[in-house]
């Protein structure tokens, strides 16, 4: 008897991206801080008499700098005819263009009032190392920092961090007034997808700023 050679039976799976959403995913961008959230931290830190890192603070929420430029603040850069600068302007390390950030009154008292400490007699830098061979602090300290000041009011840490400086008051300038060129221009960002990525426009803010505007 001839046996017929028939295709063999395959078990049918099902296909590997079975309900997956596929494609490019949005980054995980740590949260910005909410304003209750800054004034407790300050609060905390004036409290402690920390006086580097409420300046710090401050400066990092004003600014919008990234860690890395915001650790190699020069003295100069913020500091000119014996006041604190009210504007200031420094060239970005990732992009090696401009970016101008305001100093607000209150940053200024605090960076004045770090200036006093002895540490910062006769430095450079604005956030100066505690060794001789590092002279300014280092991102991996300042994101050591960022999670203590979290921590404190009780904030998850793993939710945060040195980039929820740099988001946080763009963020609130967005929600309040909608103007993604604004915050470009802020942040530094040479485009404006950038800018989008960065905050996660999504069509429902989009909408909400539409339903805003009567014609």
């Amino acid at each position: 008897m001839t046996i017929a050679n028939l295709p063999a039976i395959r078990a049918c799976r099902p296909a590997w991206n079975k309900g997956r959403v596929v494609g490019q995913k949005r980054p995980l961008m740590p949260k910005p801080l909410m304003p209750k959230h800054v004034w407790a931290i300050r609060v905390r830190l004036e409290i402690a008499e920390n006086h580097r890192d409420l300046a710090l603070f401050n400066l990092a929420i004003d600014s919008k700098l990234r860690g890395c430029d915001l650790v190699k603040l020069k003295v100069a850069d913020i500091y000119a005819s014996g006041q604190i600068k009210e504007r200031a302007s420094i060239i970005q390390s990732k992009t090696q263009r401009p970016v101008r950030f305001e100093i607000t009154e209150g940053t200024r008292k605090s960076i004045l009032r770090w200036m006093q400490e002895p540490l910062m007699v006769g430095s450079e830098y604005l956030w100066p190392g505690r060794f001789h061979e590092r002279l300014h602090i280092s991102t991996r300290q300042y994101a050591r920092l960022v999670r203590d000041w979290v921590i404190s009011i009780g904030l998850d840490p793993t939710s945060f961090g040195t980039h929820s400086m740099r988001r946080t008051k763009v963020a609130h300038i967005y929600r309040k007034t909608g103007n993604l060129r604004a915050v470009q221009l802020l942040l530094g960002h040479t485009k404006m997808d950038s800018t989008v990525r960065y905050l996660g426009v999504e069509l429902e803010d989009a909408l909400a700023i539409s339903e805003a505007v009567e014609i």
